[in-house]
């Protein structure tokens, strides 16, 4: 399971309201190569919240992405590349698969209460 950074202190209700306020959730992908083997994975979670920049937390994966991901023949230059361009394009929105669902309750007066 993917840690979600940025969300320390917040409860859902607070980050439902970042939501709708623009905020989102992204993951970063790096790619590791050795000789034919060629590995892509995604970072942990990060919250953005609207008005902060999600490119900067990428740089850390694009760079290892840069270092260790050319490696792999034939893979490793287009894993690379993928990882690069999706990283400096902001990361990937994962929102739709990470929002916090509140589950539907149901105020019943006493009388009415379902037994």
């Amino acid at each position: 399971m993917a840690k979600i950074r940025g969300i320390e202190g917040l409860s859902d209700d607070q980050i439902e309201i970042e939501l709708q306020q623009g905020a989102r959730f992204v993951e970063y992908q790096y790619c590791i190569s050795i000789l034919v083997l060629t590995f892509t994975r995604s970072s942990d979670i990060y919250f953005i919240r609207k008005g902060h920049g999600s490119v900067s937390k990428g740089l850390g994966y694009s760079l290892i992405s840069s270092l260790f991901g050319w490696w792999g023949i034939p893979w490793g230059p287009f894993s690379t590349i993928a990882s690069l361009l999706g990283n400096l394009r902001g990361g990937r929105d994962i929102t739709q698969q990470v929002r916090p669902s509140a589950p539907l309750q149901f105020e019943f007066p006493p009388a009415e209460r379902p037994r």
